[in-house]
């Protein structure tokens, strides 16, 4: 999950957008990782996987908007994104983090890149 975050962060300073296919399969891999290693991963870990998949998710759901040819690929990529999301949400409230912890080490995530 870490070589995928380093991915994001360098995806996010790119004055250019990648293409759908190139998106799309950074999400499987996404996907993947958390599919094998969700169980495994530390609090920290999972805050950056929550980072990686809101990220996604606003991504897929303004690029749905524009693109005519991919928007149901884009929408699925959303809300599979989604779910990921809230998966990890629950269970770092289940872990002991409240919401507005996550909130809060969410916003440093994004204020560090």
């Amino acid at each position: 999950m870490e070589q995928l975050f380093e991915k994001i962060k360098e995806y996010l300073h790119m004055e250019t957008e990648i293409p759908f296919d190139e998106f799309s399969d950074y999400h499987k891999q996404v996907t993947q990782a958390l599919n094998e290693g969700f169980e495994d991963m530390n609090q920290e870990m999972r805050l950056k996987a929550r980072y990686v998949c809101s990220i996604v998710q606003a991504n897929a759901d303004s690029r749905a908007k524009r693109s005519k040819k991919n928007a149901k690929g884009y929408k699925k990529i959303s809300a599979k994104s989604g779910f990921w999301m809230d998966a990890i949400n629950y269970r770092l409230i289940k872990d002991g983090m409240t919401q507005a912890e996550i909130d809060s080490k969410t916003e440093e995530i994004n204020e560090a890149i």
